[in-house]
């Protein structure tokens, strides 16, 4: 007599099943992504873009931001040598704008990270926490909403040293309050669902509510909230340093057309040293724009943002 024994399937743990179910959750969520044509077309530009910042150092050298060893004229119009044309001391405007994707992407994610972290932490901080906290907290936020945040950011910049990361900690200490008037409002709708009074009444802490049911419910929202907030860092950027107040040692797309206006590039009719680094900050911006849209309608589809 014969017997058959089939082997049992192991059990799954709770954390296998939740990988399980964040996966699917993500395929779900590129499907849908997928379905939107503006939505891919930014993302195609960003993946193209960052490629090139990736590149740079094989695609123009280090050597082209050199003023002493320029190798064509001063304000050179475009031709075959320089596509692009040639800034005030013979360089390249095309290797410049190459490089000056590095530092425009780079001051736009950390600035971007650095706002949304603190609007997230004050957001749902402010939400969990009521009473005089919470007050407290959200009329700061509405003093930061009220002042222009380009001003504070200017203040900032001219008061502390001229550094990349003074442009970022600029940038980020000042775009915070609407990310976190957003999380907020998030935060007291999870807060209000059955299944947190359950976790209060088995003896859940604050740091175990934030932390495990409120952060994953409004991290979906923090993160189209972030794409958004990196076109507004880089035109911010873009802005300080225009004005002067961007590290005059790097090459950026701001600090491109800050050296426009002080050659007299406007007056002259020089347009090859304007329109090429506008140009790339108004393709990036609306990049990361349609990539945050698309997000929201992905996430939230009562949007009703089109395909």
């Amino acid at each position: 007599m014969t017997t058959t024994t089939t082997d049992a399937a192991p059990p799954v743990g709770p954390r296998a099943l939740a990988w399980t179910r964040r996966r699917q959750a993500a395929a779900r969520f590129w499907q849908q992504y997928r379905g939107h044509r503006a939505g891919m077309a930014g993302l195609a530009v960003l993946a193209l873009i960052a490629l090139v910042a990736l590149a740079a150092p094989l695609l123009v050298g280090a050597d082209s931001q050199s003023v002493t060893g320029a190798p064509g004229g001063p304000l050179e119009s475009p031709s075959a040598e320089f596509p692009l044309g040639t800034d005030q001391f013979g360089r390249s405007l095309l290797a410049l704008l190459v490089w000056g994707t590095r530092v425009s992407l780079t001051v736009g994610l950390l600035a971007a990270f650095l706002s949304v972290a603190i609007g997230t932490l004050v957001g749902i901080t402010a939400g969990h926490f009521k009473g005089w906290y919470g007050n407290v907290v959200m009329r700061i936020t509405d003093w930061f909403l009220v002042m222009p945040t380009l001003v504070l950011a200017i203040a900032l910049a001219t008061v502390l040293s001229r550094s990349l990361w003074t442009t970022i900690l600029a940038i980020g200490v000042t775009t915070w309050p609407t990310t976190a008037r957003l999380v907020r409002a998030q935060t007291l709708s999870v807060e209000s669902r059955p299944y947190i009074e359950r976790s209060k009444a088995l003896g859940g802490g604050h740091r175990h509510i934030m932390s495990r049911h409120v952060l994953p419910n409004v991290m979906p929202l923090v993160l189209a909230q972030t794409t958004l907030v990196i076109s507004t860092a880089i035109l911010t950027e873009a802005t300080l340093a225009f004005l002067g107040l961007g590290d005059p040692t790097i090459v950026s797309w701001g600090g491109l057309l800050q050296d426009a206006r002080e050659a007299g590039a406007v007056s002259s009719g020089d347009w090859w040293y304007l329109a090429p680094p506008g140009l790339a900050i108004a393709v990036v911006a609306l990049a990361f724009t349609l990539c945050g849209r698309t997000i929201e309608s992905v996430l939230n589809p009562k949007l009703g943002v089109s395909r």
